[in-house]
């Protein structure tokens, strides 16, 4: 349904009166304004739906949670509408379109899915659609944040009416020179065409049909029958940049007189620094032209990296307590364990399952190292860095230098992943705080070192849950979470504060546990349904990893499903079948069974697992196969962590309506991978306030040997009109999977989480000094 802020429709229509999609948005007029600009420039107000819940038709009908009725993205595009039309699509003189994204590019493909939104409602070629990311705009508030899976969801409409309304202008301004209806041309590659051979390049009307004052204009998106971009897969717009290294990411950055910088961390997490007792000396090290001493460190700036790295192992440093020194994963499992919620159903008058599950702390570190560039002067200062919440950022770097926001200016710079990291800017302020203090521009770079045991990290969890069946049916099922705090300090607090008077969540609710009510729900009829959340105040650097919580609470979830039909005798498809509510999933559900083939004779050792999900108005279903034969799980890579490998993988996905199948088809890959790691081989090992991790050669993310052999994507054909989430959709469901997966090869549910998080395959770098020393070879290291 349409909301009341969004979308603006001519008044003079009715709305919706010829849409042949229910909800769908492309016969609707929408309000635009062509503003004053010396080319033509048009900006729009916002759209954004809400979907009603369900009638659960099961024997014991559960009743809709927050989750199914009024979603974490629905939350965003409410705090966002305000100001969602102070953005813009341009047209310049040499025919391209020009659009500042205010989101982030970390990989996700988003760039590209607005060059085809541009291109297909502008009868524009791809390659003539320039989209940029922009720089922090204030004025933005809300609007400027990436994060929840919500970028397409919140820009697919009001990118589409900007662009339309400038196609229309620039026909209607053609009409007018030619003297001509505006019906009688058309459009097609940037140029438009009259029937007598009349034509124009839009280019060439560029500066005719710019405005001298704002005024208010109304547009009709074009009908899905009509495209010829969206809906189509399309390589990404900077695919060849990409694998031709041309591709520029936040660290390749040069600033003039910005030299690299790195920085001295102390043994414990957030420690702070007593005493350098040989700045002076350290100084004088070759190419070393600074020393300073930071909140949590000592940074040294010189005339390469590798004089930086000499330099802070120099260092000799007496260092201040941290905020979680002698913490360990023993220590953090038991007041997770203390601090968990009751169960509120008591087990009387029917058979129940109880279990707990353990979720180990993972890390955040993209692949690209964490890096930021500051230049901070006496009155105004300049930031270069990757980052989702640029407007957060520039707020609090302000702040921190005794500046006035406007005379911060922050640079969105493309990342090389993010996995939530880049939600945080504290490297960004980092840098400034740097800057001030040396008095020169600097580039900042963290070690892997740094990164892994200084940066964020998705909390350590356990999951507990209940529920209670009787003749057939579910009765009850109740699960409560309990977590490590989750920092939520870089703008999705914010986001909701200033919406949660307006939020459909009862009760006096933190952020997190708001967070976490409006991005779970359980898909399955099971009577009593209740998810509730609760969290420590333990002060690790966490951050919202990839899909927040529900990775680890749809794969207890859905290892409780299989017990559940194993239990009642049910194959665990029929089960899930039986006591779906979802339609979607049920359909994604159906299609991966046929094309994975379920229920196929294998060997012993080896195993199907399915998992499910639903989330950001999306559903997948994921279908894998599990090698848990000796021959497999204790096969020998130096240094590393083999184990159980998934060799098949399926993934189904709806996401209503794809914009780029293509650009869907990687997401989900990338989920799958994801869901590999987090299953069986990546943690972090916390001891004495410390992770042991020190480099992604310690870190197990999915590597080659543990990759899928055969490997598939399935998109639905849309359903929708409009586009769900879905750049962290597949996390949950993939990872559910290969655990039951898992349960099913070894004939063990398994509750500890990655599975292998009790093997430690490596040597651990000592806690000082903070970054190992360079390698001298590497040849020894290839495989």
């Amino acid at each position: 349904m349409t909301e009341p802020n969004g979308p603006m429709l001519d008044p003079d229509d009715e709305p919706g009166g010829s849409d042949t999609e229910p909800g769908g948005p492309d016969r609707r007029r929408f309000l635009g304004y062509l503003i004053a600009a010396p080319t033509l420039a048009v900006i729009v107000q916002s759209a954004w739906e809400v979907v009603d819940g369900r009638d659960a038709k099961a024997t014991v009908p559960s009743a809709p949670q927050p989750a199914e009725l009024f979603d974490l993205g629905d939350a965003q595009n409410l705090a966002a509408a305000p100001t969602s039309g102070l953005i813009s699509v341009r047209v310049n003189p040499d025919g391209t379109a020009s659009f500042a994204l205010p989101r982030a590019e970390v990989g996700q493909g988003i760039t590209t899915a607005v060059t085809m939104m541009i291109a297909e409602e502008m009868d524009l070629p791809m390659d003539k659609v320039r989209v940029t990311l922009a720089d922090a705009r204030p004025e933005l508030m809300m609007n400027q944040l990436t994060g929840g899976s919500n970028s397409m969801r919140s820009m697919y409409v009001p990118v589409r009416v900007a662009a339309a309304i400038a196609r229309q202008r620039l026909v209607t301004t053609a009409a007018r020179l030619w003297r001509l209806p505006p019906a009688e041309l058309t459009t097609e590659n940037g140029v438009i065409r009259h029937a007598s051979g009349k034509r124009a390049t839009y280019g060439s009307l560029a500066k005719a049909a710019a405005g001298k004052r704002t005024t208010r204009l109304s547009a009709t998106l074009k009908p899905r029958s009509e495209f010829t971009v969206l809906g189509t897969p399309r390589n990404r717009v900077d695919a060849h940049a990409i694998v031709t290294g041309r591709k520029a990411f936040g660290m390749d950055l040069q600033v003039p007189n910005a030299k690299p910088t790195m920085v001295r961390r102390p043994p414990t997490i957030n420690g702070t620094v007593v005493a350098v007792r040989n700045a002076a000396a350290v100084r004088k090290m070759p190419g070393i032209t600074d020393v300073a001493v930071i909140k949590h460190g000592v940074a040294v700036r010189g005339d390469t990296f590798g004089q930086c790295i000499d330099a802070l192992r120099a260092l000799e440093v007496t260092w201040g307590p941290g905020t979680v020194d002698g913490e360990s994963d023993t220590t953090v499992l038991a007041k997770l364990r203390k601090a968990a919620l009751p169960m509120a159903v008591p087990p009387q008058l029917s058979k129940t399952i109880d279990a707990e599950f353990v979720f180990a702390f993972a890390s955040n570190s993209p692949l690209e190292p964490d890096s930021a560039i500051a230049d901070v002067r006496k009155d105004r200062a300049e930031i270069w860095a990757s980052l989702k919440v640029p407007i957060v950022a520039q707020q609090d770097i302000a702040k921190r230098l005794g500046l006035p926001q406007h005379a911060v200016k922050v640079h969105v710079r493309q990342g090389g992943g993010s996995f939530g990291r880049h939600l945080f800017h504290n490297v960004a302020a980092e840098a400034a705080e740097i800057s001030q203090k040396m008095g020169k521009p600097v580039k900042l770079v963290w070690s892997r070192a740094d990164s892994s045991r200084q940066g964020r990290t998705h909390p350590m969890c356990i999951s507990r849950v209940r529920a209670a069946h009787r003749s057939g049916n579910v009765l009850s099922y109740e699960q409560r979470h309990t977590s490590v705090e989750t920092d939520f300090g870089h703008g999705f607090g914010e986001v909701l504060t200033a919406t949660a008077a307006k939020l459909p969540v009862a009760g006096n609710l933190t952020v997190a546990q708001t967070i976490f009510e409006l991005s779970q729900s359980s898909p399955y009829d099971f009577g009593a349904t209740t998810q509730l959340l609760n969290e420590i105040p333990l002060k690790f650097n966490t951050g919202s990893m990839r899909n927040i919580y529900s990775p680890n609470v749809v794969c207890a979830r859905e290892l409780i499903v299989d017990r559940l039909a194993a239990e009642m005798g049910k194959d665990p498809v029929e089960f899930r079948r039986k006591f779906l509510d979802d339609e979607s999933l049920r359909a994604v559900l159906d299609k991966a069974v046929e094309e994975g083939n379920w229920g196929r004779s294998l060997p012993k050792g080896v195993a199907q697992g399915i998992g499910l999900a639903s989330e950001y108005r999306g559903a997948v279903a994921s279908l894998v196969e599990i090698d848990c034969r000796p021959e497999t799980v204790n096969r020998k890579i130096r240094n590393a962590v083999t184990g159980p490998r998934v060799t098949k993988a399926l993934m189904v996905v709806d996401v209503g309506f794809a914009i780029n199948p293509r650009g869907l088809e990687a997401q989900m890959i990338g989920c799958m991978n994801d869901a590999i790691a987090l299953a069986l081989t990546s943690s972090l090992h916390i001891k004495d306030g410390l992770p042991l991790e020190a480099s992604w050669d310690n870190y197990f993310y999915t590597r080659q040997w543990n990759t899928p052999l055969d490997m598939r994507v399935i998109v639905m054909p849309n359903t929708r009109s409009t586009p769900g989430g879905a750049g962290e959709l597949g996390v949950a469901p993939a990872f559910a999977a290969v655990a039951c997966a898992y349960a099913r090869a070894t004939g063990t549910m398994p509750t500890r989480f990655p599975i292998n998080h009790g093997k430690l395959a490596f040597e651990p770098f000592p806690a000082q000094p903070s970054t190992p020393q360079s390698p001298t070879g590497g040849l020894d290291r290839a495989y």
